[in-house]
């Protein structure tokens, strides 16, 4: 196993990230929290810039929880087809509605305990909606998150949960902007095949190994 970040290293490394990505929000386009979080549900291993393309239409034609509630779900599965597992997510998308408008009156909780209820929102997704729409010090762990993490040390964990925990113990405060940082960078800087290590990596000096973790 490489080696671990030390704890100046970890205070470095975070520093850093503030200072690059202060401003950084999610790539994902929405006007509402109704939005945001359908955005963030159909972005599970799928491409943000896919699930751009898709929304429009779909935001178009159900424009809050009371249409999607009553979507035909056929209808709905024609308009997200080129997005993963898109048979779950639209069963998943009219039964988070159906939740919404029955138990909510129409209004998406800003709630971890009561978002990790609603059909195919999990934890990560509860935190990324926060992350995004309220700013909370949590922290969310994908793909991009997890590589990062064990490439600079700061994590070994097995887990995405397991991920999360440790950064959010480490890093204690500023959790949104490192999350949306931690994104960012894996995704134009240090991805998963070829990472622009020589050319824009501004974290170099820190890194532990080059390998293509996967979560």
């Amino acid at each position: 196993m490489p080696k671990k970040a030390t704890k100046k290293e970890i205070q470095e490394i975070k520093d850093i990230f503030i200072d690059r990505y202060s401003d950084a929000v999610t790539e994902l386009n929405y006007t509402n929290l109704y939005e945001l979080l359908i955005a963030v549900m159909l972005s599970a291993q799928c491409t943000d810039k896919r699930v751009n393309i898709i929304t429009p239409a779909l935001f178009k034609q159900y424009p809050s929880t009371k249409e999607l509630a009553n979507a035909n779900i056929e209808e709905l599965k024609e308009l997200i087809k080129s997005c993963s597992f898109f048979n779950n997510k639209a069963k998943n998308l009219i039964n988070m509605a159906k939740a919404v408008q029955k138990d909510f009156e129409g209004e998406i909780p800003l709630d971890e305990k009561k978002l990790v209820k609603l059909a195919g929102v999990g934890q990560k997704t509860a935190h990324v909606v926060m992350i995004e729409y309220t700013k909370a010090n949590l922290m969310a762990v994908d793909t991009h998150v997890y590589r990062v993490a064990h490439r600079l040390g700061l994590s070994y964990a097995k887990t995405a949960i397991e991920t999360e925990k440790e950064l959010t113990k480490k890093f204690k405060d500023n959790l949104h902007i490192l999350h949306q940082a931690m994104v960012l960078f894996g995704r134009y800087i240090c991805k998963s095949k070829k990472p622009l290590c020589d050319e824009e990596c501004f974290l170099k000096e820190y890194c532990k190994s080059k390998e293509s973790y996967k979560v």
